[in-house]
């Protein structure tokens, strides 16, 4: 069994370099002291846990704030808040487990003396290491599904945005121009490079947080608002999904860690990182829920119904400045992953890598035309990949790594405090977040997602012009029963 000494020591080694190994950097000279060098260590190289909270909490909630109001209208208040809080806490548990077979895949992996200073860790090797060929094709499937889609719904977020303040140009020609723009994230070498990225993101998303909720509030209520949620099974378990979705950051999670000098200091960061989101998301959906009520059945995008002021329009550019952000952080691990297959993820060349990682962006471009519906596409993904990728892997994986005596014995991350430091705990904790998310999320989840994801293929058609656009396609007057 380790000591403390030995896990101290090990967890002084995690990171993508140690404390010597700067030192001996900067002796050698490799490490630029300059005002410039200094400058671009400010701006550019993060690994600090200050920059993994950030780049936690900016992941965590971006176009998902506008279509929380949507979400309300199909659960109501009550079930609003209450599940926003549980799968808040249910998230920060599995990115806890996530974070602790990192840590123990990372330090058997250092015993073998093998090193990482060229090469970034991901999830699906995690699973590998520790279970097996099998587990990394599920991890990898998964995950690389859930990045692929959580990409195409940043394209049409930021589509779905800028209509509001533009409309001379319809949704799907907007989706072509961003993602030009978004092809730029293909220039960010890794999370390492997020650091003021992640800082602006947040700031970002805090403000229209605020500006939809004192918005809202200034407005009142329309005139004979009506507030009728919960009213139909399928809008209630879509709006469920949506809100599960909303705390699904954790596809990019072991790139995160890896990011860190020290990421067995992560282990708290994702819960911390809830906190402050739930400070944005409660208040934000509660009031343009209060204030429009039904009239979101029919707008998935909370902007479409706030009235149009500077205001409005501010918060409109800066969230879609953080979606180009955000679609950095879904795309950076599926780069990795086919810079790996092309045998140059060691490659120090950044054209070379640039080059090679626009072929991963095409495919989003294209998706994005073919399903634009803003909102309902959160609420499939969330039922069909977040449930595997965020909830059933990494609880059924923590299980069957630590499933003997030997390995609970010398795990390097002990049960937490508050468990009592009984492994008997984890275990039912774990298997209580299995058997929700397969029966709430995978099962009554999926059914409602995908009925009104083929409502919407019905009523719009694929590559719809403008989704939703009020004086480009009429709106529906029908829901799916």
């Amino acid at each position: 069994m380790l000591g403390h000494k030995d896990i101290s020591d090990q967890e002084a080694m995690v990171g993508t370099y140690t404390e010597m190994e700067l030192d001996t950097k900067q002796q050698d000279g490799l490490v630029d002291t300059s005002v410039k060098g200094n400058l671009k260590k400010l701006l550019w190289d993060g690994g600090s846990v200050y920059d993994a909270w950030f780049s936690t909490a900016s992941n965590q909630v971006a176009q998902v704030l506008l279509t929380l109001p949507y979400s309300f209208s199909q659960l109501g208040y009550t079930s609003g808040i209450i599940f926003q809080i549980f799968y808040g806490f249910m998230g920060s548990w599995t990115a806890y487990l996530i974070s602790a077979l990192y840590v123990e895949y990372r330090s058997r992996k250092e015993k073998q003396n093998a090193t990482f200073k060229n090469h970034i860790i991901q999830w699906f090797e995690v699973l590998d290491g520790l279970l097996g060929p099998y587990w990394k094709v599920v991890g990898l499937v998964f995950n690389c599904t859930f990045l692929f889609f959580g990409s195409v719904i940043q394209l049409i977020g930021c589509a779905s945005n800028i209509y509001y303040i533009n409309d001379h140009l319809d949704k799907r020609t907007w989706t072509f121009i961003f993602g030009g723009c978004c092809m730029l994230t293909v220039l960010i070498p890794s999370f390492h490079n997020y650091r003021v990225w992640s800082f602006l993101g947040l700031g970002m998303t805090t403000y229209t947080a605020w500006y939809m909720t004192i918005s809202a509030v200034v407005h009142g209520q329309v005139k004979g608002v009506a507030h009728s949620a919960p009213k139909r099974l399928v809008l209630y378990f879509t709006g469920a999904t949506n809100i599960l979705y909303t705390f699904g950051g954790h596809a990019v999670t072991v790139e995160i860690m890896h990011a860190m000098w020290k990421p067995k200091r992560f282990k708290y960061i994702y819960l911390l990182a809830t906190l402050y989101v739930f400070t944005l998301t409660l208040p934000s959906a509660t009031a343009v829920y209060w204030a429009f009520g039904d009239l979101l059945l029919e707008k998935s995008n909370a902007m479409a119904l706030l009235p149009k002021t500077g205001f409005r329009d501010v918060a409109v550019v800066l969230m879609l400045i953080h979606q180009f952000i955000t679609f950095g952080f879904a795309c950076t691990p599926l780069y990795f992953i086919w810079e790996k297959v092309l045998g140059i993820h060691k490659t120090a060349s950044l054209p070379i890598r640039a080059l090679a990682r626009i072929p991963v962006v095409l495919p989003i471009w294209f998706f994005a035309i073919i399903f634009p519906f803003f909102g309902p596409i959160n609420s499939a993904v969330g039922a069909l990949l977040v449930t595997f990728t965020v909830y059933i892997i990494p609880a059924t994986a923590h299980m069957i790594t630590y499933r003997t005596a030997f390995a609970r014995e010398n795990a390097i991350e002990k049960p937490p405090l508050f468990l009592m430091g009984s492994w008997k705990a984890v275990y039912a904790l774990n298997a209580f977040v299995v058997l929700w998310v397969v029966v709430v999320g995978l099962g009554l989840g999926g059914w409602a997602s995908l009925t009104n994801f083929v409502h919407q293929i019905n009523t719009f058609g694929l590559f719809a012009k403008c989704y939703q656009c009020p004086h480009k396609h009429p709106i529906p007057a029908a829901h799916p029963h």
